[in-house]
């Protein structure tokens, strides 16, 4: 009896399945899923023919050709290069059981535990235990012995695919099923090899069957690799069979391992070149990128400094645009640009320093420092670009809202205006009788309380106007044209009325009676219509706040106008009262009265249709404060959210910038470890991008709210961005330094020890400068001065006082190198 899997289990490394576990793996994958049978039938047959037809014979079926056991020992003799026992040629069962029994003893005799299969299985043709005795030999002689970075078999054989098409798109091999079902994995094997078999670009991943077959065609015809697998039979399987692909990928191993060590051998040859090309690389790479970045810095600064005014807010606002989509869009990867670039400069100078090689030294104006100086002027440019377009906005809000103002009231004035100064020029009073004249001087009297009334529309036009020419209003020259214009006609009006008043009173003696009704209606109907108007204009009048606060303001002040209307509908009926009087009065007494009110024009009729347009506009009101004071309350609601967030991130910042600036000093274990747990932290600060992008997009919000203070908050976006900025920038720049320190420790071949009591002795004199020295201008900078830096090298067991001859060079030197640790 033999155990096929014991060979599996000796040829995995630290592999996680016992014996039996994997015997029952191997059993439960036969009786759920034939899919995996057949592939395994069809595989493990080919690949027994590519190797028995090296002895010109092959299987057609796997469980029937291996009954006698004579093909089975020519197999074994065939991959293992040696002799087995002479067979026996009898047909009888008992000679095809010693048979069979001679191959499975040259199994175990390679090793291999052999148990749960016998001799009597595979001459009854048993095929699931023919199929595990051949899986066991493949195991043995195809991939057992596969060792590649101190794993070997199955863990071998994966790390040498992940190896091989780790280039590769869309390839990423994590086992032996599912990773090649799309056959992009043995394409980019081939291709690795041989790029000249495979056009690996043209491949498509939703296509697999093409795919599949592509690989297995042009292994089959060019590198002499049978086709061991159907692609139907992978692509219409969920998990195809790991135990036929592993004994189809061994073949490509074994047919690359000769093509690998010769790869190998030429790229130590390349090495020494590499690595002086790369550095003039680096040194091409960095003048390039430090003038791209300089050159965009350049072009980006005058736009940020124009302050060419726009017409309307809608032009503002894509300006506003175009600053949002540069924010979001063009300076991202500008940042990371310049983040590599310092990267960048200081790997280079190491690999400069470790090679004994001058350091490099940038071309003028592109110093590390020079571009930090532009992109602080960048910064700066920028803010102040930002706040420009938050207050060009204000004011050419408060200017349309102004101008339409303006055009309302000087509309209203000139219609009330119209006709006024033929009224007073016209001298009707020369052939009217006395009682004529005294109605006509009483309407004048209404006609001056009606213009007393108008003087402070007047006034707020010419304040409009002023404050429209004040904050610099395109259209002012129309504007102040108009506003003359009423101003000229307001004093003509007032002259006008002066001299008609002295005309009215040099006849004011033939006056003897007057309808005192007439007059009382005139007195309070012109004032009342006047406060109806101007009720009118407040009620369509339009309004913009700011906060809830200015609302509420407007909300109150409304209702207080709704409260006096009880009080305005008794003036109004005591006024069509006076005019209900009247006629009562004229018809008890037979008086035939003309045609109209001989001291106004203002009608009982006009006065009710203003009444109930006035009270029509009330609710329309009501409804306009109450819409916006929603919009009050949601700008309240994105200040509050945005706030929460911005205080989150802002704490969360502050405590990563803290955490960076301990994790520099107080690292502990390996350079490797240091590395490793850097870039996990680093990982782990990138994942919090969304919480970023997600302020970013309240911060949007809130700007195209038009929303510009926060109460809930101290936190400017712009003071977010440049903390958040620091903090990659800091973790990247402690990664670089660990790396440098990786690169100095391997060159230098300083031990584990030394480094760490170099680091302890640098942070503590780096510490102590810091802390004690420097205080507030603490910048984690990483260097000491040369009283520090002498007394470092004391602490490490160097003399330096025998030495006189330690100059500024040497000093600057052993510096460096400590630094460099």
């Amino acid at each position: 009896m033999v155990d096929y899997h014991a060979a599996n289990n000796q040829s995995t490394v630290g592999g996680a399945q016992t014996y039996m576990e994997q015997e029952n793996d191997w059993d439960r994958d036969l009786l759920l899923d034939p899919a995996w049978e057949k592939q395994q039938r069809k595989t493990f047959t080919a690949w027994c023919n590519s190797h028995l037809r090296k002895a010109g014979t092959q299987i057609e079926n796997i469980e029937q050709d291996f009954r006698d056991g004579l093909k089975l020992m020519l197999l074994l003799e065939v991959i293992s290069g040696e002799r087995l026992p002479k067979p026996e040629r009898g047909k009888m069962r008992v000679h095809k059981i010693n048979n069979v029994n001679k191959a499975l003893d040259f199994i175990a005799s390679k090793g291999v535990k052999l148990v749960s299969i016998g001799a009597e299985e595979i001459v009854d043709g048993n095929a699931k235990m023919t199929l595990g005795m051949i899986w066991t030999i493949i195991l043995r002689f195809a991939i057992q012995d596969i060792s590649v970075e101190e794993t070997s078999a199955k863990e071998g054989l994966l790390l040498w695919c992940q190896r091989k098409t780790a280039p590769y798109k869309n390839v990423n091999v994590q086992n032996f099923h599912i990773s090649w079902k799309d056959g992009l994995a043995f394409n980019a094997l081939i291709h690795r090899h041989r790029p000249d078999l495979i056009d690996y670009d043209s491949l498509r991943k939703d296509d697999p069957v093409t795919n599949l077959n592509n690989a297995f065609e042009v292994a089959e015809k060019h590198l002499d690799i049978p086709k061991m697998l159907d692609a139907e039979d992978i692509v219409n399987t969920a998990r195809p069979d790991e135990k036929a692909i592993m004994t189809y990928v061994s073949s490509f191993y074994h047919a690359f391992s000769g093509a690998q060590k010769a790869e190998t051998a030429a790229n130590r040859i390349c090495k020494v070149l590499a690595v002086n090309q790369e550095n003039e690389q680096m040194m091409e790479d960095y003048e390039k990128l430090a003038s791209d970045l300089l050159e965009w810095i350049r072009r980006t600064i005058p736009w940020l400094e124009n302050r060419t005014q726009e017409k309307t807010v809608n032009d503002m606002q894509v300006k506003q645009e175009d600053f949002r989509d540069y924010r979001c869009v063009h300076k991202p990867p500008k940042v990371q640009e310049k983040c590599q670039l310092e990267i960048s400069f200081n790997t280079l100078q190491t690999k400069l320093r470790l090679s004994n090689r001058p350091a490099f030294m940038p071309s003028e104006g592109r110093m590390v420092s020079d571009i930090n100086k532009a992109w602080h002027n960048l910064e700066g440019a920028e803010k102040g670009y930002e706040e420009w377009i938050l207050s060009e906005i204000r004011r050419l809000e408060r200017l349309e809202h102004l101008a339409v103002k303006f055009h309302q009231k000087c509309a209203i004035h000139e219609s009330w205006t119209d006709g006024k100064e033929a009224m007073l020029t016209q001298k009707d009073y020369e052939t009217c009788t006395l009682s004529e004249v005294k109605a006509l001087l009483r309407k004048h009297e209404a006609f001056e309380s009606d213009l007393a009334a108008h003087q402070d529309r007047v006034e707020q036009i010419a304040a409009i106007a002023q404050e429209l020419n004040e904050l610099d209003y395109y259209d002012a020259a129309s504007v102040n044209a108009r506003c003359q214009k009423i101003c000229d006609q307001w004093d003509v009006l007032g002259a006008l009325t002066h001299k008609r008043k002295e005309s009215l009173e040099r006849t004011e003696k033939q006056l003897e009676s007057i309808d005192e009704l007439y007059l009382e209606y005139a007195k309070r109907a012109a004032p009342f219509n006047n406060w109806m108007e101007g009720a009118m204009e407040d009620l369509q009048d339009m309004f913009i706040v700011h906060n809830i606060e200015e609302i509420q303001g407007l909300i109150t002040a409304h209702e207080q106008f709704k409260s006096t209307l009880p009080e305005a509908n008794k003036e109004r009926e005591a006024i069509q009262s006076i005019q209900s009087e009247v006629q009562k009065i004229a018809q008890s007494n037979g008086i035939k009265l003309s045609s109209g009110n001989p001291y106004t024009s203002i009608t009982p009729e006009s006065i009710n249709s203003k009444w109930e347009q006035a009270m029509a506009m009330v609710p329309l009101r009501d409804n306009a404060l109450q819409e916006e004071l929603n919009k009050q309350n949601s700008n309240d609601t994105l200040r509050a959210t945005f706030a929460t967030q911005a205080n989150t991130v802002g704490a969360y910042i502050q405590a990563k910038m803290e955490e960076v600036g301990r994790i520099s000093i107080e690292m502990n274990g390996t350079l490797e470890d240091q590395l490793t747990n850097l870039k996990e932290y680093q990982k782990s600060i990138i994942s919090y991008t969304p919480e970023i992008n997600k302020l970013e997009g309240y911060h949007q919000h809130i700007q195209e709210a038009l929303i510009f203070d926060n109460q809930y908050t101290s936190y400017t976006m712009e003071h977010l961005r440049v903390g958040w900025e620091q903090l990659l920038t800091t973790i990247a720049r402690t990664i670089n330094e660990v790396e440098n320190q990786i690169l100095t420790r391997d060159a230098k071949g300083i031990s584990q020890e030394q480094l760490y009591e170099y680091r302890a002795s640098f942070n503590h004199f780096d510490k102590t400068l810091n802390g004690g020295e420097r205080g507030a201008r603490h910048d984690h900078s990483g260097a000491l001065q040369a009283e520090e830096f002498k007394a470092c090298l004391i602490s490490l067991g160097y003399d330096v006082e025998k030495d006189k001859q330690v100059g500024a060079q040497g000093l600057d030197g052993g510096r460096a190198g400590v630094i460099g640790v």
